[in-house]
């Protein structure tokens, strides 16, 4: 499926729709079969012992996803998490940005099933990995 909307239309449309994380959240790669989101932690985002907080891991992964499935169906502000699984498996590394990689693993008329992979800049290593699916509402 063909993209409808790049790196940039997507970070746009979270600039003017999604403002709360725009400042914190950017677009690192998008393709066809992937989308891959950057978070780079501030003092906001760590835990006691400083290490990145679930929360915004989460925020990492359910935001990627979504971006992922807007690359292909357009800008639907109403697409919505209906459910969501992470699994946290490692410690982030401190002072590093995290990269959230989304791959769409369904997208049907009104459901997109999918899954995203949180690593450590420069590392293979997955910290986390969750599993989302939307809603998507019908179109208008």
């Amino acid at each position: 499926m063909a993209l409808q909307m790049d790196k940039a239309a997507l970070e746009t449309f979270v600039a003017q729709e999604f403002a709360q994380v725009a400042d914190v959240l950017s677009v690192h790669e998008v393709r066809e079969d992937r989308l891959t989101l950057k978070l780079m932690p501030t003092q906001a985002h760590l835990r006691p012992g400083g290490t990145v907080s679930g929360p915004s891991m989460f925020m990492l992964a359910d935001v990627a996803l979504y971006l992922a499935i807007l690359s292909r169906i357009g800008p639907v502000a109403l697409a919505v998490t209906t459910n969501a699984h992470i699994d946290f498996m490692r410690k982030p590394a401190a002072g590093q940005a995290l990269y959230g990689e989304a791959t769409v693993l369904k997208l049907g008329k009104s459901l997109a099933v999918g899954q995203v992979a949180i690593k450590n800049a420069g590392s293979d290593d997955v910290l986390a990995q969750a599993s989302l699916t939307y809603a998507i509402p019908p179109k208008r």
